[in-house]
């Protein structure tokens, strides 16, 4: 029997696609996160690399998970304060200036008050001090976790010092240092962190602190030069003290606790 021409065409197309592997589905590639340029290679830099720390710890609750665990609960005569903030507060070694108190360090780099107020509770009230030293705000007008507000600084201060003393914490608000541009390396944190809205931070602070009857701690006075910029050798990337930076504050800080420490809770 005799296969017609265009039947055996058909076979061989068959055969052909049957010996074809099955195509698979094209694979939806997800872009990476853009961040929004600030203006400032550094900056934008800086936001580009904390891309997985926004997404999976905002507040960065894992940088002292373990710490506070392992901290034993106050005595009943321990005058424990915690020291709560950014990087000024992180880099700062507390032992070396305040030999033998039981200061605990809460610090992280580059944190805004939305992020500290996230880990509050884990690294502050849980704690159990009597007295927290918040110095915080420099960050959120540079922009590290996108644009801000500035009353909603003010709000997160606010809720900060709400939550501390409504656990019967005594609270210290610190004023946010000058900077200065009198270096190169400088220059980047001077621009990112206009003067004008330092200034109108700290006199928020300052009128908060005698509105809400709590101590107000004026880092800022101290520090500041004739130009109204931070003492240039203060520091030495115009933001972060040097030693005898501390060395200023350390004593400030003292008189300020010990002021909070009277108060009636």
């Amino acid at each position: 029997m005799r296969i017609p021409v265009f039947l055996i065409s058909v076979l061989l197309s068959v055969s052909t696609f049957a010996q074809q592997p099955a195509q698979q589905p094209t694979p939806q590639l997800v872009p990476t996160p853009g961040i929004p340029s600030t203006g400032f290679d550094g900056l934008d830099q800086y936001r580009a690399r904390r891309i997985a720390v926004f997404t999976d710890d905002y507040g960065q609750m894992a940088r002292y998970h373990e710490a506070n665990a392992a901290l034993a609960a106050p005595s009943a005569s321990e005058s424990r304060v915690v020291f709560f903030g950014d990087s000024i507060t992180d880099i700062w070694k507390l032992a070396d200036y305040f030999p033998g108190k039981p200061y605990i360090n809460r610090g992280i780099g580059g944190q805004t008050t939305p992020q500290m107020l996230v880990r509050f509770r884990q690294d502050v009230i849980d704690l159990h001090p009597k007295v927290v030293v918040i110095l915080a705000g420099t960050n959120d007008i540079a922009g590290n976790t996108g644009p801000i507000r500035s009353e909603d600084i003010e709000a997160n201060l606010s809720s900060m010092t709400e939550l501390a003393r409504a656990h019967g914490i005594h609270v210290v608000l610190a004023s946010n240092l000058p900077v200065h541009n009198y270096t190169e390396k400088s220059k980047d944190f001077f621009a990112q962190r206009p003067m004008a809205r330092i200034n109108e931070l700290n006199e928020w602070l300052k009128k908060y602190c005698g509105e809400s009857k709590i101590v107000y701690l004026d880092y800022f006075s101290a520090l500041v030069d004739d130009k109204g910029l931070l003492k240039k050798d203060l520091a030495d990337d115009g933001l972060h003290p040097n030693a005898a930076g501390y060395k200023i504050m350390a004593p400030m800080a003292e008189a300020a606790i010990a002021k909070a420490m009277s108060q009636k809770p």
